[in-house]
């Protein structure tokens, strides 16, 4: 009976270990990217960049209302398309994908997408999300010994992330996603992290499935006109 009882607490002291690892590395993490108060002030983000994939460049716009509405302009070889979330619905026209109109998402998929809205780091709203943090250890990525934080949700979505334990910024990202009814993994890099005026730290090269992401402009808070969030066509 006494090993037995040795052994829980050995297992509970190895969870509770664990569970404060996590809340150490984000907070760290938090306080890297320019501290909570600063990434709470962002009400509105107008991102412009440039994607180069496949040979191509494409001209990318993407206009957020924090938790409200999202819109991603895409320009490409002489055709301009777009793609739009809200809380209730989504829309997607991409004229170089062979669409002759806007296409709704499924209600699934919208729902899925909830987490896109946010403007803030992920980090900084896991908790009221409801989300769970595990450390699971660290792991080699390219090199760097990195720090790794799952972050799963209330329906079991998980994000894992790679954090550099030198800065405890975010150089990788993999989260589980359904699209289509089916789970795959989308993966994302990030580097050239940069303080920008509003006081929160940002990186502006960001490495996807879809292509590398340079951003060339981030405006914060300016006015959004919201009929930019419905269909046009």
């Amino acid at each position: 009976m006494k090993k037995l009882i040795l052994s829980l607490c050995a297992v509970l002291s190895l969870q509770l270990a664990f569970a404060q690892t996590a809340d150490e590395i984000i907070n760290k993490h938090i306080i890297a990217i320019g501290g909570a108060e600063n990434w709470k002030k962002i009400n509105s983000m107008v991102m412009d960049a440039s994607i180069k994939a496949q040979g191509a460049e494409i001209k990318v716009t993407r206009t957020q209302i924090h938790n409200k509405a999202m819109r991603m302009d895409i320009a490409v070889a002489g055709m301009n398309g777009y793609q739009i979330l809200t809380q209730t619905a989504g829309w997607g026209y991409m004229p170089f994908a062979g669409q002759t109109k806007a296409e709704p998402m499924t209600a699934d998929d919208v729902k899925t997408s909830q987490d896109e809205l946010s403007l803030l780091d992920e980090f900084v709203t896991y908790k009221e999300m409801g989300k769970k943090a595990e450390y699971l250890g660290k792991d080699d990525l390219d090199g760097t010994e990195c720090l790794k934080v799952k972050l799963t949700d209330k329906d079991g979505q998980e994000t894992t992330f790679w954090i550099d334990p030198a800065t405890f910024y975010t150089i990788k990202q993999v989260q589980k996603v359904k699209a289509n009814g089916k789970e795959v993994e989308s993966v994302s890099t990030y580097s050239n992290y940069k303080k920008i005026d509003e006081g929160i730290v940002y990186p502006f090269s960001i490495g996807g499935d879809n292509g590398d992401i340079e951003i060339t402009k981030l405006t914060i808070n300016s006015t959004i006109d919201e009929s930019l969030f419905k269909p046009s066509n």
